[in-house]
């Protein structure tokens, strides 16, 4: 490997990777300025649930949309502030990356409409809503309705995802002129450093309680990924035969953080741009499937163990948006289930947040897995005899630089709760706008932009990582995620409601 003089700032304004660092660092400092009153993110467009009938019966925008906090603008508005906020942001980027910025904000343009589609269309009732009880609201009685998908808010990915695809494959013309501006890579990393505010904010509500489950999961996530990640790559080699570069994916994708995971470590390794988009694929389908069947399994299989249920729901499901709904439903299952057979009230939540700090832990995972990975592509699968060794300063430039921005966002709210208590309302404020709506539109593009750039006449021999996810998530991954939360976990009730 040719060495080549490089400083370390190298890339910092013409970089991906960095431009989603300065894209997630923006906005964590608008979130940041609610610290002192001011409300930098609050003209952020948030989607609504809606039901069909009651939309044409009498339609209204402020049935699909509204403003995450500004009650003074329309919800059209808000969705225009969005898009202009967002395009300038990226378009400045896209310049700097060396773009052709015209292109990209025509892309940019139709990529955010059909993004918005979907995640309009993907909150439809009988989409999304589920047939339980959660804060004491059914969704079903709240929309008047006799069926539905349940598929939670997962269903406009994968719409978005299908959208893409129909686009990629079917209108290919269309799709070369959008891949100027359909940026998976982009999107998600700085959905990652949103995701560092939510683990802050997280810690900035930390009690005693929350303090023990958060260490126990971290214990029970570093035990899982010593055996997910050996044992899927070993599977994937071993007995299916495939590449190094698809065995490091797959593994990491459905091991360590769903799509993120896979982005990173094919960055990492610098794999074939074809196998983080299958693998993704894969991680939203069987994602879905986690939603609707695991809840009720662990619910009914160990009633007796809420604590449990949703650590290993946080280790199962791979994607931050299936496993909070998964979380959501496991949790007023339980509550609800026990009441009626004990009397006892647990309060709500903690069930949720059990699913929720586990899956941080597996978030904080990405940046270290994508390192690791890093030093052994660079010494030992690409090292051929003869070679000169490859400096140490190769590890700093294949190092996921996003996730300095998702350590920078977490470890500030930290600190506002050791230092600051008295600020921890006024900065969860606008942090958790940034968190949610403004990540969950990120994992939408990236969804969108996944469809758009994914050709199957290319994937010839992928065939195999279906068959092998499958049989990774529920013969390895769900099984071992179990026995290692009943490990850590058993016995941790709810505290009981007041």
């Amino acid at each position: 490997m040719a060495s080549t003089n490089r400083k370390w700032t190298d890339g910092m304004l013409t970089s991906e990777d960095w431009w989603a660092v300065w894209l997630g660092l923006i906005m964590f400092v608008a979130g940041m300025a609610s610290i002192w009153g001011l409300d930098l993110v609050g003209w952020m467009a948030k989607t609504r649930t809606w039901e069909f009938t009651d939309l044409l019966g009498d339609f209204s925008w402020g049935k699909l949309l509204k403003p995450a906090a500004y009650d003074n603008i329309s919800p059209l508005a808000s969705l225009f502030i969005t898009y202009a906020v967002f395009t300038v942001l990226t378009c400045i980027g896209a310049w700097f990356q060396k773009q052709e910025v015209k292109r990209y904000f025509i892309g940019f343009t139709i990529i955010f409409i059909i993004t918005w589609l979907c995640w309009v269309i993907g909150h439809e009732a009988h989409f999304k809503a589920i047939d339980a009880t959660v804060k004491g609201k059914n969704d079903f009685d709240s929309y008047g309705l006799s069926w539905g998908l349940q598929l939670g808010g997962g269903f406009s990915y994968m719409l978005a995802l299908a959208v893409g695809l129909i686009i990629g494959n079917v209108f290919k013309v269309f799709a070369a002129f959008l891949k100027e501006a359909a940026k998976p890579e982009w999107f998600i990393k700085t959905a990652i450093v949103y995701l560092g505010i939510k683990l802050g904010l997280m810690s900035m509500q930390s009690t005693g309680y929350v303090v023990e489950l958060a260490l126990t999961g971290a214990a029970a996530v570093f035990v899982a990924y010593l055996l997910f990640w050996p044992i899927v790559y070993w599977l994937a080699r071993r007995v299916f035969k495939l590449r190094r570069d698809a065995a490091a994916v797959l593994s990491s994708g459905i091991s360590v953080c769903g799509v993120s995971a896979a982005i990173a470590t094919a960055g990492a390794i610098r794999a074939r741009p074809v196998l983080p988009v299958t693998v993704s694929m894969l991680i939203v389908i069987f994602a879905m499937i986690e939603l609707v069947v695991l809840p009720t399994t662990y619910a009914t299989l160990a009633p007796n163990q809420p604590i449990v249920n949703g650590a290993a729901m946080g280790m199962t499901v791979k994607t931050d948006g299936a496993d909070a709904a998964a979380g959501a439903i496991l949790d007023e299952l339980m509550v609800s289930r026990h009441l009626q057979n004990s009397g006892e009230h647990w309060q709500e939540g903690w069930i949720l947040s059990a699913a929720i700090l586990t899956k941080i832990w597996i978030d904080v995972f990405i940046g270290v897995w994508a390192f690791l990975l890093a030093m052994l592509w660079i010494y030992k699968v690409e090292q051929k005899p003869g070679q000169v060794s490859v400096g140490l300063s190769e590890i700093w430039f294949r190092f996921p630089k996003f996730v300095i921005g998702y350590f920078i966002a977490w470890f500030f709210y930290v600190a506002i709760a050791v230092w600051f208590p008295e600020a921890i309302d006024r900065a969860a404020e606008g942090a958790g706008i940034v968190q949610s709506p403004m990540r969950k539109m990120m994992f939408m593009l990236t969804f969108v932009s996944i469809g758009i750039i994914t050709d199957f006449s290319k994937l010839k021999g992928m065939g195999k990582l279906a068959l092998l996810y499958g049989i990774a998530l529920f013969v390895v991954i769900a099984p071992i995620a179990y026995g290692v939360a009943w490990i850590f976990h058993r016995g941790m009730m709810p505290p009981l409601a007041g």
